[in-house]
């Protein structure tokens, strides 16, 4: 039996868990299982190594993806540029840290972009907002990180004026804001400033319309959520686990 799974904690909401259960009966897949493994402190990793020696793959989650770095023997060049690591491949007594949050941006993004859409704003600092920015550089597309409080590397959303709204027609949201069971949060944005010349793009996936995106499509702009990232970033874990 082929073990896979997801490290985090807590793991209440496990998307992954449902959706590689559906895909080994939908295509028939046999002699796999795929697991959720809370893991209070990420010191358990080694002993979850341990009990489970069939391990293929595992993917990663909140708060693990930049403190499970120190436990892995490789990191793929994005992995390593992003600083940030959410699905691992053992190979060959090896583990192999890869960042496919990346890869499921930017193959749900693309479709989307239009010329105009040459300026992004990415709301957060966290360890989801490397891999967006990991993206926007490879697609040649300058951004600018907003936070609460302004930094040496970000803005403060008290500094988003009317010219750096109309000017920045990509806006990605890597906060939790909005997301269940807090639904009517917000990033405090100047929203009456949008336009239908604006791509909003909210990593949470629940609920499907955030009160972010919401309030871009009140305004005509285009609108996207999480979902369908987290799709393509399971489906690039499961690549990566058969084919690398």
């Amino acid at each position: 039996m082929k073990v896979y799974g997801l490290i985090g904690y807590p793991l209440s909401h496990s998307f992954s868990k449902g959706f590689f259960a559906e895909k080994f009966a939908r295509e028939g897949i046999k002699g796999c299982m795929y697991d959720s493994f809370p893991i209070p402190e990420i010191g358990e990793l080694p002993a979850l190594l341990t009990q489970y020696p069939d391990l293929q793959g595992l993917n990663v989650t909140i708060p693990y993806k930049q403190t499970v770095m120190s436990y892995l023997d490789e990191l793929s060049p994005a992995a390593a540029q992003i600083g940030a690591v959410n699905c691992i491949h053992f190979k060959d007594g090896r583990k192999i840290g890869y960042n496919t949050d990346a890869i499921g941006f930017r193959r749900s993004l693309e479709p989307l972009l239009q010329s105009h859409h040459n300026k992004a704003l990415v709301l957060g600092t966290g360890g989801a907002a490397k891999a967006v920015q990991y993206v926007l550089e490879s697609l040649n597309i300058p951004y600018k990180l907003v936070s609460r409080q302004a930094t040496a590397d970000s803005i403060s959303y008290e500094q988003l004026d009317a010219s750096m709204i109309a000017s920045h027609t990509l806006i990605v949201n890597t906060t939790p804001l909005g997301m269940y069971p807090n639904v009517n949060a917000s990033p405090a944005l100047p929203y009456e400033q949008l336009t239908d010349k604006h791509l909003l793009y909210d990593l949470i996936y629940n609920p499907a319309v955030t009160a972010f995106l919401q309030q871009g499509a009140d305004r005509g702009a285009t609108i996207k959520n999480g979902h369908e990232m987290l799709i393509l970033q399971a489906e690039a874990s499961w690549e990566i686990w058969n084919n690398e």
